[in-house]
Parts: structure tokens; C-alpha cells; sequence
């Protein structure tokens, strides 16, 4: 996993008051003893996520960003409890060894886990190995979030984990808000979007799963060999929900541009060439697994997940705006809030 430090990165860790830290967590983690270092992981627009170093071993630290937060956003507390809930089934998740919500410690509340040595993907055509393991890393992939909706809910302690009710109404009407908390001016796509998902919501079908929130390639830790996955990251966005929202989520990539800043996808290159499976051959697998015959709403959730996938960039160039970004690309991408908007306008009027 790559870790170039930009300036951003280093104000992120002069943020962090190592001997304050080191103080605190001794005692708290098992055998925990510094001195301790530090070192920003890239990536994490939402919550700054850091490699801390101590002379007992290397951990990770994630941490809500300074200063004013949108209300029920960076829920690393949520994300705690989760992954702790998870550590006895099949999902694989780091283990968790401690939050803290006292926000005065280091100006926010934050957890640490152990680090997982593995390889992390950026680029959904995975240039980095050959054919055969593209394919079963995306089947890995398919695999994974069949078993985590398979998930038993009341076993795993998680039955208040979510609201009942219809999932797409109450995630709509939530990015809804968020994205007009976000808003810095008023862009057509998205207020035409939201109209129209308004007026196309499926009827509740009473699917309730565990639902990751942000599933894709690069929240995932693999084997450092073999196309395994050991590690799915990033539970912030986690709740009880409709489970096909986390595989449309994930298939979004599938019909992204293959060039473009944060919006590498796999549009136009020849996936049997590549050896990674089509949406189509995707979708039918995880059917398969889950033994169902196929997705009726496949359109809305695909243009659902287009929408909140605007909705949470917004909310990164608004931090942007604020000065309280995590990493220094998030003005640009505000940028792509339209255009995410316009691919899930085509797939209503095309596939709706």
C-alpha cells in the first residue's frame, strides 16, 4: 500500500499528539509500549486514517476529522462496534482493540485496530497481477458480500443496528438532507435526480441485511499473494439495509470511465480480455449465492448509488470549502458531482 506524504498528510500528523496518545493508550491495549510514531494513510476523505508504529507493533488509528461534522456523519464509534460484532463470523475485519470517545484527548473521538499486511487495489482493472487472479479477486469480492448479508443479525448482536422500514426512502430522504447541508450551489442534475428517485422508489420488499455501506475494491485488504481477501475496511456508512444497495454500490465502478481523477472504472475496456466478469455475470453470481433468481430494481438501485455517491462528494468539497478536508484533492472533486449525477439520469431514462 502506497503511504507518499504530501503537505496534507504531514498536517494531519502534527495534529496528533503523539505523547498524549502514547500515555493513554498504554494500559488500554495489550501490551502496548512506545516510543510511538506516525504516518498518515492516503485515501481517507472521510475519516484521516494513520499507521501508528510502537515498539510493541504497528497498529492503525482512525480518527473523526477536526472540527464541525455534519450530524450522524464519521460514525467511528459505529464502525467499532460493527467490526467488533463481526470478529466471530466469516466477514473478515480487523480486530479492534480500543475507541475512545472522549473528544478532548486528541480533538476527536477515534479508535485503533491492529494493521493487516496486504495489498489494497486502486484501480478496478487491477493492472498490478494476471488474469486468473483478476477473476478470483472479483469473485472473492462477490463472495464476501454474499457471506456479509448472510449475516445473522441477532446472533451478531446487531439487531438495533438500523432503523426498520423501507431502506431506499429513508437512505434518500438522509443523503437528501445531507446533500443540501452540503450544498455550495445549486447544480440541475442533482435536484432532478432527487425528484426522480422520489417518484421511482421501489415498494419495500422486506430484505433486511447488514449492510456495509461503501463496498469496493479498494476497502478491501487482499492476501499479500493470493487473491483472498483478510480485511474489509471502512464501516462508517454501515447500517441495516437492502442488501442489493451494497452489490449496486459495488458494480457503480463497472460503468465508470476508465480514465478521470477518482472515478477510475472499468466503461469500455474488454472485460473478458482482462478476466473480470461482466455486471451481468457479477449480479448473476451473487444471485446464485444468495439463492435468488434475479433483481427486479436493479436500474433504481444503480442510479441510488450514483446519487449518494454525489451526495458524499458534496459533502467532501463542503469540508474542502471549510478547511476541514482530509486530504487536499477534495476540492477537485467537487467537481464530479454533476457528472456522477448525469450516469445515474442515463441509467433511469435508459434501463428505468
Amino acid at each position: 500500500m502506497s503511504e507518499t506524504v504530501t503537505s496534507g498528510d504531514t498536517r494531519a500528523v502534527e495534529q496528533l499528539p503523539l505523547e498524549t496518545l502514547e500515555k493513554y493508550l498504554k494500559g488500554r491495549i495489550p501490551n502496548f509500549n512506545g516510543p510511538l510514531r506516525a504516518s498518515k494513510f492516503p485515501g481517507g476523505q472521510s475519516n484521516p486514517t494513520f499507521k501508528l508504529q510502537a515498539a510493541s507493533g504497528t497498529y492503525v488509528l482512525r480518527r473523526q476529522p477536526p472540527g464541525e461534522l455534519l450530524r450522524s456523519a464519521h460514525a467511528v464509534d459505529r464502525e467499532f462496534r460493527v467490526m467488533s460484532a463481526l470478529a466471530s463470523t466469516e466477514v473478515p475485519v480487523p480486530a479492534v482493540l480500543h475507541l475512545c470517545e472522549d473528544r478532548d484527548l486528541i480533538g476527536s473521538q477515534f479508535y485503533v485496530m491492529e494493521y493487516c499486511e496486504g495489498r489494497i487495489f486502486w484501480d478496478a482493472a487491477l493492472p498490478q497481477v494476471d488474469k486468473t487472479q483478476r477473476g478470483a479477486i472479483y469473485d472473492d469480492m462477490n463472495r464476501m458480500l454474499a457471506g456479509l448479508h448472510s449475516v445473522d443479525i441477532e446472533a451478531a448482536g446487531l439487531a438495533d443496528y438500523g432503523k426498520p422500514g423501507n431502506y431506499f426512502r429513508r437512505q434518500l430522504d438522509r443523503w437528501s438532507r445531507q446533500y443540501r447541508a452540503s450544498e455550495i450551489e445549486p447544480i440541475a442534475a442533482m435536484d432532478t435526480l432527487i425528484s426522480q428517485l422520489g417518484s421511482t422508489l421501489p415498494e419495500d420488499d422486506g430484505r433486511i441485511a447488514l449492510v456495509h455501506g461503501d463496498y469496493r475494491l479498494d476497502n478491501v485488504i487482499f492476501d499479500p499473494v493470493k487473491p483472498r481477501a483478510i480485511a474489509l475496511l471502512d464501516w462508517e456508512l454501515s447500517t441495516l439495509g437492502h442488501p442489493f444497495a451494497d452489490l449496486a454500490y459495488q458494480c457503480m465502478q463497472m460503468r465508470m470511465p476508465a480514465d478521470g481523477d477518482k472515478m477510475a472504472g472499468l466503461m469500455g475496456m474488454d472485460r473478458q480480455a482482462l478476466g473480470i466478469p461482466t455486471e451481468e455475470e457479477y449480479v448473476a453470481r451473487y444471485c446464485a449465492r444468495m439463492g435468488i433468481d434475479r433483481i427486479d430494481c436493479w436500474a433504481f438501485c444503480l442510479a441510488f448509488s450514483f446519487f449518494r455517491l454525489a451526495a458524499i462528494i458534496q459533502g467532501v468539497a463542503k469540508r474542502a470549502q471549510t478547511g476541514n478536508a482530509s486530504n487536499k484533492n477534495a476540492v477537485r472533486m467537487g467537481a464530479l458531482v454533476d457528472p456522477v449525477a448525469r450516469f445515474a439520469l442515463d441509467i433511469l431514462q435508459q434501463e428505468g
